[in-house]
């Protein structure tokens, strides 16, 4: 069973900069497609901050291009998430998500897994 540990949440003052990470365990059978990280503010929907392929491609909210860096690891299904210049309109839950896939004899099978989420707090 795969598992995501996430770490690097925190309070922080408007203009600081925290790094989130998340592991991915118990993967070996699988083979990675992207990993990313979700954010949901309070009491608004989850949204998406960044996300990488395993090939390094990237794409970001348009609320944090230029402020937020996201980078892999894919020997260890790991990925960071670099905030600099952090707002208080940057408060919320920050979950990880990864996105991996098992081919068979038979098929190919998706597979989708989330972390338990971490509190990111921005004070102004």
């Amino acid at each position: 069973q795969v598992q995501l540990v996430e770490s690097g949440g925190g309070l922080v003052q408007a203009g600081g900069s925290l790094r989130l990470s998340c592991a991915a365990s118990g993967a070996s059978s699988f083979t990675l497609d992207s990993m990313g990280w979700y954010r949901q503010p309070p009491g608004k929907q989850r949204q998406l901050v960044a996300v990488i392929t395993s090939g390094g491609r990237t794409n970001y909210a348009d609320s944090v291009k230029g402020r937020f860096t996201i980078s892999i690891d894919n020997a260890k299904n790991t990925v960071y998430l670099q905030m600099n210049s952090l707002k208080p309109e940057d408060t919320a839950v920050y979950y990880c998500n990864a996105e991996f896939h098992r081919v068979t004899v038979v098929d190919s099978y998706d597979y989708d897994y989330w972390g338990q989420g971490t509190q990111v707090t921005v004070s102004s």
